[in-house]
């Protein structure tokens, strides 16, 4: 587990975020507000926006009997628009990150990091946060490096 990891604020803006994953060549980073709790995550994905053909497009629907049925939910679609138009980093980040705590076992380090394919996971104790556990650590760990 890394322990000296920068987080960001979740009133910082985006701008901000960016430059602290540039500077630091990350991928994503805790968002951590004033208690110490990890409230979310901000990630590269969070970031790009697909273009008119990718990700953000009005939802598909039908007129049936004079109203709109949408064909997938409305969330997703505003979802993707608040990102779109986020100023500060509450307003982009993914909440409620997947976290794992200090105790717990290696394979379930690696268990969650292979099924939400994230490449870290906030490390949390009693829900504050006190550190970053990499896929490069659990396969450290693994191979007992």
């Amino acid at each position: 587990m890394e322990v000296d990891v920068p987080t960001v604020d979740p009133d910082a803006s985006v701008e901000d975020a960016i430059r602290l994953l540039r500077d630091h060549d990350l991928p994503g980073v805790p968002v951590v507000n004033q208690g110490g709790r990890c409230v979310g995550i901000i990630t590269e994905d969070d970031l790009v926006i697909p273009d008119e053909n990718g990700d953000l497009h009005l939802p598909h629907y039908i007129q049936l009997f004079g109203g709109i049925v949408y064909l997938e939910p409305l969330r997703h679609f505003e979802e993707r628009l608040r990102k779109a138009f986020a100023s500060t980093v509450a307003d982009m980040m993914t909440p409620d990150p997947v976290t794992v705590e200090p105790d717990a076992e290696v394979e379930e380090a690696a268990a969650l990091i292979a099924k939400h394919k994230h490449n870290r996971l906030p490390v949390v104790e009693h829900g504050r946060f006190v550190g970053v556990v990499t896929r490069l650590d659990v396969l450290q760990a693994l191979h007992g490096e």
